[in-house]
């Protein structure tokens, strides 16, 4: 409980941090399950984002705190819940059970799952995908069709890797 307050009160100082209130268009968000919501889904947020289900913006900036944390554009800032999923570009700390980001990763995904469209950065968790990554990837299983980094885990496969594309324990592209 220490741990979880200790958290969600950096986050909250992180959002403030990050948002100018003199240009931010909305910044706080409250979501049920969306569409019942404060704002629309095509609202920006610069802020804080509180999904108590699922909430669902355009873009956000900031923290964003939920069960399912869906933002259909570009996110930069810390995301933290069961689920997160941007379908844009994501730059700052995803850290959820499942990292989901179609767009480029720039930063640190860290969950069970995590997967990234590309990018650079970090990603940690049980399962790693990336199409095309420059970073580290850690993990029991890491996959990348494309890669210039490391990765270390119990299996590591670098499809676009001409010699040894599978390899275990630790698997490198430069």
């Amino acid at each position: 409980m220490k741990r979880t307050l200790s958290i969600f009160a950096l986050a909250l100082s992180a959002g403030l941090l990050v948002t100018s209130p003199a240009r931010a268009q909305k910044p706080i968000q409250l979501s049920f399950v969306w569409p019942i919501q404060l704002h629309d889904e095509s609202v920006p947020i610069e802020g804080i984002r509180l999904n108590l289900l699922y909430g669902r913006n355009v873009s956000m900036v900031g923290v964003d705190l939920g069960l399912i944390n869906y933002t259909t554009g570009d996110e930069t800032g810390f995301q933290w819940g069961l689920v997160g999923m941007t379908e844009g570009n994501f730059k700052g700390w995803q850290d959820n059970f499942v990292n989901l980001t179609r767009g480029d990763l720039k930063g640190l995904q860290w969950g069970a799952f995590n997967a990234a469209g590309g990018g650079e950065g970090f990603q940690l968790g049980i399962v790693n995908y990336t199409e095309g990554m420059h970073g580290l990837q850690i993990s029991l299983v890491n996959y990348a069709e494309t890669f210039y980094g490391i990765q270390v885990g119990v299996l590591n496969i670098i499809k676009s890797k001409e010699r040894f594309p599978i390899l275990p324990i630790v698997n490198w592209s430069f």
